[in-house]
């Protein structure tokens, strides 16, 4: 299993301000945000893959790290740092995006059930979202929120399990209490007008939390 490269990933939504998604990424990278899960499955595979070679060379150049979602064989050809898979995924799933992903590439995937994080953990994935943790507009359709006990309940199968949905900084500390180990963020980030400023804000609030827990 490898180890996740921030608490916190920024899950992408062009569509969430009017100023470009490349521009939103690099104000995020000022504020902190070093670890990113291009989403945004809605455009056409050539310029899906002009967007994400551009975000994988600014994010780079920044020391962070981008995995793409739901393509591998995309992931691979742009040398991005993994997939993250969609949920529904199988093992066979899992399996097919390791063969064409280096040894060191990360293999997340999305899980809106703690059971299903359960089922995917032999097959060697490297983290798993749950969604979604806390009423939100950006998780419709997906049943009620899990809360904090729906992470504690998925963070026991062993896997690292970042916690998505309405999260917000007053709720990090809930979550990482909750056994999370980490945040994932689209809408409270891609909406802001200041979205390097809410990556701090974000940033801070998990780290308190760990501090606090640290001088017990």
């Amino acid at each position: 299993m490898r180890k996740l490269p921030s608490p916190l990933l920024v899950v992408t939504d062009r569509h969430g301000h009017r100023r470009s998604l490349v521009e939103t990424v690099g104000r995020i990278l000022t504020g902190g945000g070093s670890s990113f899960w291009l989403r945004d499955g809605d455009l056409e595979p050539a310029e899906r893959r002009r967007l994400a070679s551009d975000l994988l060379a600014l994010i780079r150049d920044a020391g962070g790290t981008l995995v793409i979602g739901r393509d591998a064989g995309l992931a691979a050809a742009i040398g991005a740092d993994g997939v993250h898979l969609p949920g529904g995924s199988t093992p066979e799933d899992v399996a097919a995006a390791r063969r064409l992903l280096p040894d060191e590439a990360l293999v997340g995937v999305s899980a809106h059930a703690p059971a299903e994080i359960a089922g995917l953990a032999a097959a060697g994935i490297d983290y798993a979202t749950l969604s979604p943790i806390f009423e939100t507009a950006s998780k419709p359709g997906y049943g009620p929120a899990l809360g904090p006990a729906g992470i504690a309940a998925a963070a026991g199968h062993g896997v690292p399990v970042l916690a998505l949905g309405g999260v917000t900084q007053r709720e990090a500390a809930l979550c990482r209490a909750a056994g999370a180990a980490g945040l994932a963020v689209m809408g409270g980030l891609m909406r802001s007008d200041d979205p390097a400023a809410e990556a701090r804000t974000l940033i801070a609030s998990w780290e308190a939390r760990a501090e606090t827990v640290s001088a017990r």
